[in-house]
């Protein structure tokens, strides 16, 4: 007589999705290069500013 077992799905938690809000000021001409690019490449301001910063760290050298 074996019992079954359930185990429900964990429900993912709203806005848990692996990414935190982090709020930049940036200069307007920063911005509008920004928009340029993403008319160019068809990609959102969001999703070019995540792509350059993970190229960003990826190269960063830190000098003593």
């Amino acid at each position: 007589m074996s019992k079954e077992i359930r185990i429900s799905k964990k429900q993912q938690k709203k806005g848990d999705d692996g990414y935190k809000i982090v709020s930049v000021r940036m200069k307007d001409e920063l911005i509008s290069r920004l928009e340029e690019l993403s008319a160019k490449t068809n990609r959102s301001r969001n999703e070019l500013i995540n792509l350059l910063l993970e190229a960003a760290v990826e190269n960063v050298t830190i000098e003593e």
